[in-house]
């Protein structure tokens, strides 16, 4: 029995729900890992070089027009490693000076980044509706982090600027795949890129505590990290956005940060402020109009 394209979509939707339920509980399992005395950059190593395998596994799979002969697919999958590899590691230490929830919601800020990239590079045209939302976010930021207030608020100016940072690294990585993408597969982009992510990290890394990882007591919680955080939610979602949407991605990405704060309030006992909420509401009600909004656009031609 063939799938008709409505449940082919609808299937696609399931997968990209979970690769954003995936990589909000990856958030919550690195700030466990990190409550039990591991550094930011071990756990994003791992995060990336176990997930690393899976898409190599991935690739040898799939090895048909990989692209990995044309040199500009190499270029752009670089650029789009170094991306993850500030996002894992900026998201993962603004989580260990912060919280969850608030880290979550600050590297949700990500598109917001891809439009300042592309008013720079005159890829877009600025307008009313983009200024709008945008000031509405940075409102939003305000009102979470508390940095109105005289003290460090309710998240150390460390944790605001790593968190900042993995949004904007974030936006890295999506401009890298999304010009590295014409010149290979997808399977060939994530390999690259997560094979850098791996070269750059190894160099920063505490050597002597990543070598303790294997026979530790946490290396299951390293390996869930690695597997569903690092290379299946990566597969899923690709996969899924084949034949899904942008307005529906846009909404089903939001469970990436609201599963990363309920896991800080139940499991961690993050506890999130009446204005942190309303905060968080206005970045992630904006953040993804925002992007329906320009999903809609490139649809229409526009």
């Amino acid at each position: 029995m063939s799938i008709n394209a409505f449940q082919l979509a609808r299937f696609s939707a399931v997968f990209v729900i979970l690769a954003a339920l995936f990589w909000g509980l990856s958030g919550g399992v690195a700030a466990l890992l990190m409550a039990f005395g591991w550094d930011a950059l071990v756990v994003s190593f791992y995060r990336g070089a176990i997930g690393l395998i899976l898409v190599l596994g991935w690739l040898a799979l799939r090895p048909q027009r990989s692209g990995l002969g044309q040199w500009r697919l190499w270029f752009w999958s670089a650029i789009a490693g170094a991306g993850v590899a500030g996002n894992f590691s900026f998201y993962f230490l603004s989580i260990n000076e912060g919280s969850v929830a608030v880290a979550a919601t600050l590297m949700y800020c990500a598109p917001v980044f891809v439009y300042l990239v592309s008013f720079v590079c005159r890829l877009e045209t600025p307008n009313l509706t983009k200024w709008a939302a945008m000031l509405v976010v940075m409102i939003g930021v305000v009102l979470l982090t508390g940095i109105y207030a005289q003290d460090a608020g309710f998240t150390s100016r460390l944790g605001i600027t790593a968190g900042l940072l993995s949004g904007l690294s974030y936006a890295v990585f999506i401009f890298g795949f999304k010009y590295a993408a014409p010149h290979g597969s997808p399977q060939a982009i994530l390999s690259i890129a997560l094979a850098v992510l791996v070269l750059i990290l190894i160099g920063l890394v505490d050597i002597e505590q990543a070598l303790a990882v294997p026979g530790s007591s946490s290396w299951p919680l390293f390996a869930v990290l690695g597997i569903f955080g690092g290379g299946v939610s990566f597969i899923l979602y690709i996969v899924g956005l084949k034949h899904t949407l942008p307005s529906v991605a846009a909404v089903v990405a939001m469970v990436e940060p609201v599963t990363a704060s309920l896991f800080g309030v139940i499991v961690l006992n993050q506890g999130l402020t009446g204005i942190q909420i309303i905060g968080m509401t206005l970045i992630l009600v904006t953040v993804t109009l925002l992007s329906i909004y320009s999903g809609r656009r490139r649809t229409n031609g526009n």
